[in-house]
Protein backbone atom coordinates (compact mmCIF):
# COMPACT_ATOMS: atom_id res chain seq x y z
CA UNK A 1 0.00 0.00 0.00
CA UNK A 2 0.99 3.45 -0.92
CA UNK A 3 2.05 5.77 2.21
CA UNK A 4 -0.54 8.72 2.19
CA UNK A 5 0.66 10.75 4.80
CA UNK A 6 4.09 11.98 5.24
CA UNK A 7 6.46 12.28 8.95
CA UNK A 8 9.38 14.62 9.40
CA UNK A 9 12.13 13.84 12.21
CA UNK A 10 13.94 16.43 13.64
CA UNK A 11 16.97 15.11 15.66
CA UNK A 12 18.01 17.16 18.08
CA UNK A 13 21.62 15.55 19.12
CA UNK A 14 24.24 17.97 20.40
CA UNK A 15 26.14 15.33 18.40
CA UNK A 16 27.05 15.59 14.19
CA UNK A 17 26.62 12.36 12.13
CA UNK A 18 28.12 9.84 12.05
CA UNK A 19 28.14 10.20 15.69
CA UNK A 20 25.77 7.85 17.35
CA UNK A 21 23.00 9.53 18.61
CA UNK A 22 20.03 7.65 21.39
CA UNK A 23 17.30 10.35 20.07
CA UNK A 24 18.26 10.00 16.75
CA UNK A 25 18.04 5.87 17.41
CA UNK A 26 14.27 6.79 19.08
CA UNK A 27 13.46 9.08 16.23
CA UNK A 28 13.98 5.86 13.46
CA UNK A 29 12.07 3.82 15.80
CA UNK A 30 8.86 6.25 16.13
CA UNK A 31 9.17 6.47 12.05
CA UNK A 32 9.37 2.47 11.97
CA UNK A 33 5.96 2.64 14.19
CA UNK A 34 4.38 5.16 11.77
CA UNK A 35 5.04 3.10 8.55
CA UNK A 36 2.87 0.37 10.02
CA UNK A 37 -0.10 3.08 9.48
CA UNK A 38 1.07 4.16 5.73
CA UNK A 39 2.96 7.23 6.75
CA UNK A 40 6.35 7.68 5.21
CA UNK A 41 8.44 9.83 6.55
CA UNK A 42 12.90 11.13 6.80
CA UNK A 43 14.66 12.22 9.69
CA UNK A 44 17.32 15.62 9.88
CA UNK A 45 19.58 15.82 12.25
CA UNK A 46 19.92 19.81 12.68
CA UNK A 47 23.54 19.79 13.62
CA UNK A 48 24.38 18.55 10.52
CA UNK A 49 22.89 21.53 8.67
CA UNK A 50 24.01 25.03 8.88
CA UNK A 51 20.73 26.41 10.97
CA UNK A 52 20.90 29.62 12.23
CA UNK A 53 19.58 31.31 15.80
CA UNK A 54 16.85 33.17 15.20
CA UNK A 55 13.10 33.50 15.50
CA UNK A 56 12.50 33.90 11.64
CA UNK A 57 11.38 31.77 8.63
CA UNK A 58 14.76 32.84 7.15
CA UNK A 59 17.83 34.59 8.76
CA UNK A 60 20.07 34.93 5.38
CA UNK A 61 23.40 33.92 5.01
CA UNK A 62 23.50 30.62 3.68
CA UNK A 63 20.61 29.90 6.86
CA UNK A 64 19.56 26.03 5.61
CA UNK A 65 16.47 26.08 8.11
CA UNK A 66 14.01 27.18 4.89
CA UNK A 67 15.24 24.16 3.04
CA UNK A 68 13.87 21.85 6.77
CA UNK A 69 10.52 24.15 6.73
CA UNK A 70 9.79 23.66 3.34
CA UNK A 71 9.83 19.91 4.26
CA UNK A 72 7.91 20.21 7.40
CA UNK A 73 5.18 22.41 5.39
CA UNK A 74 5.12 18.99 3.13
CA UNK A 75 4.52 16.81 5.87
CA UNK A 76 1.55 15.86 8.06
CA UNK A 77 3.63 15.10 11.50
CA UNK A 78 6.28 16.17 13.27
CA UNK A 79 8.36 14.58 15.51
CA UNK A 80 11.21 15.97 17.97
CA UNK A 81 13.47 13.86 19.04
CA UNK A 82 15.64 15.21 21.96
CA UNK A 83 18.22 14.29 24.72
CA UNK A 84 17.83 15.70 28.17
CA UNK A 85 20.35 17.93 29.08
CA UNK A 86 20.32 19.32 32.68
CA UNK A 87 16.90 18.09 33.33
CA UNK A 88 16.18 20.49 29.79
CA UNK A 89 15.35 19.78 26.41
CA UNK A 90 19.01 19.95 23.89
CA UNK A 91 19.79 23.72 23.02
CA UNK A 92 19.44 22.18 19.45
CA UNK A 93 15.80 21.42 20.43
CA UNK A 94 15.25 24.86 22.11
CA UNK A 95 16.68 26.49 18.61
CA UNK A 96 14.06 24.49 16.28
CA UNK A 97 11.35 25.71 18.86
CA UNK A 98 12.69 29.42 18.45
CA UNK A 99 12.88 28.78 14.38
CA UNK A 100 8.95 27.66 14.79
CA UNK A 101 8.05 30.74 16.79
CA UNK A 102 7.85 32.40 12.98
CA UNK A 103 5.05 30.24 12.04
CA UNK A 104 2.67 32.30 13.91
CA UNK A 105 3.19 35.34 11.30
CA UNK A 106 2.67 32.80 8.57
CA UNK A 107 -0.97 32.23 7.50
CA UNK A 108 -3.01 30.61 4.20
CA UNK A 109 -5.34 32.78 2.34
CA UNK A 110 -8.10 31.45 5.12
CA UNK A 111 -5.75 33.18 7.37
CA UNK A 112 -4.59 29.73 9.47
CA UNK A 113 -1.70 29.43 10.61
CA UNK A 114 0.28 26.76 8.21
CA UNK A 115 0.86 24.36 10.86
CA UNK A 116 -2.81 23.96 11.18
CA UNK A 117 -3.74 20.29 10.44
CA UNK A 118 -0.41 19.37 11.40
CA UNK A 119 0.24 16.42 14.16
CA UNK A 120 3.56 17.23 16.18
CA UNK A 121 4.64 14.48 18.53
CA UNK A 122 8.07 13.96 21.33
CA UNK A 123 10.31 11.61 21.88
CA UNK A 124 12.70 11.77 24.67
CA UNK A 125 15.91 10.08 26.01
CA UNK A 126 18.41 9.95 27.98
CA UNK A 127 20.33 8.83 31.47
CA UNK A 128 18.64 11.23 33.80
CA UNK A 129 15.41 12.40 35.13
CA UNK A 130 13.59 14.92 33.48
CA UNK A 131 11.75 12.95 30.34
CA UNK A 132 8.38 14.39 31.44
CA UNK A 133 9.42 17.53 32.12
CA UNK A 134 10.76 18.11 28.35
CA UNK A 135 7.82 16.29 26.41
CA UNK A 136 5.67 19.07 28.44
CA UNK A 137 7.57 22.07 27.37
CA UNK A 138 8.41 20.85 23.79
CA UNK A 139 4.51 19.95 23.68
CA UNK A 140 3.62 23.37 24.89
CA UNK A 141 5.41 24.70 22.44
CA UNK A 142 4.60 22.99 19.81
CA UNK A 143 0.98 23.32 20.57
CA UNK A 144 1.90 27.18 20.74
CA UNK A 145 2.71 27.50 17.40
CA UNK A 146 -0.17 25.76 15.88
CA UNK A 147 0.79 22.28 15.85
CA UNK A 148 -1.76 19.29 16.90
CA UNK A 149 -1.46 17.04 19.87
CA UNK A 150 -2.29 13.56 19.76
CA UNK A 151 -3.49 11.44 23.15
CA UNK A 152 -0.23 9.95 24.29
CA UNK A 153 1.75 11.94 22.08
CA UNK A 154 5.06 11.75 23.68
CA UNK A 155 7.72 8.38 24.21
CA UNK A 156 11.14 8.49 25.97
CA UNK A 157 13.32 6.26 27.72
CA UNK A 158 15.88 7.19 30.46
CA UNK A 159 18.63 4.85 31.89
CA UNK A 160 19.66 5.07 35.66
CA UNK A 161 20.73 8.76 36.77
CA UNK A 162 24.57 9.63 36.57
CA UNK A 163 25.31 6.70 34.90
CA UNK A 164 26.65 6.32 31.23
CA UNK A 165 24.83 3.63 29.36
CA UNK A 166 22.38 5.35 26.66
CA UNK A 167 19.47 4.19 24.83
CA UNK A 168 21.65 3.14 22.01
CA UNK A 169 23.76 1.22 23.86
CA UNK A 170 21.34 -0.70 26.37
CA UNK A 171 20.25 -3.60 24.94
CA UNK A 172 17.47 -5.20 24.46
CA UNK A 173 14.78 -2.07 25.18
CA UNK A 174 11.87 -1.55 27.32
CA UNK A 175 8.49 -2.89 26.61
CA UNK A 176 7.57 0.34 28.36
CA UNK A 177 9.15 2.22 25.42
CA UNK A 178 8.49 0.28 22.73
CA UNK A 179 4.32 0.48 23.45
CA UNK A 180 4.60 4.04 23.93
CA UNK A 181 6.28 4.64 20.71
CA UNK A 182 3.51 2.12 18.78
CA UNK A 183 0.51 3.81 20.79
CA UNK A 184 1.75 7.50 19.55
CA UNK A 185 2.26 6.49 15.85
CA UNK A 186 -0.96 4.83 15.87
CA UNK A 187 -2.83 8.00 17.72
CA UNK A 188 -0.58 10.30 15.56
CA UNK A 189 -1.41 8.62 12.06
CA UNK A 190 -4.67 8.41 12.93
CA UNK A 191 -5.26 12.32 14.13
CA UNK A 192 -3.26 13.09 10.78
CA UNK A 193 -5.83 11.24 8.76
CA UNK A 194 -8.64 12.99 10.29
CA UNK A 195 -7.28 16.61 9.73
CA UNK A 196 -6.24 16.28 6.17
CA UNK A 197 -9.84 14.91 5.68
CA UNK A 198 -11.36 17.65 7.53
CA UNK A 199 -9.59 20.54 8.40
CA UNK A 200 -9.49 23.38 10.80
CA UNK A 201 -12.11 26.04 9.68
CA UNK A 202 -10.93 29.95 9.18
CA UNK A 203 -10.62 31.69 12.07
Amino acid sequence: MTATLKALVLGCSLKKSPAPSSSELLGREVLAALSDHDVDGELIRIVDHDVRFGVSTDEGDGDEWPAIREKLLASDILVIATPIWMGQPSSVCKMVLERLDAELSETDEQGRLLTYGKVAVVAVVGNEDGAHHVTAEVIQALNDVGFTIPAAGGTYWVGEAMQTVNYDQAGPKPDTTGKATKTLAVNAAHLAKLLAAQPYPAG
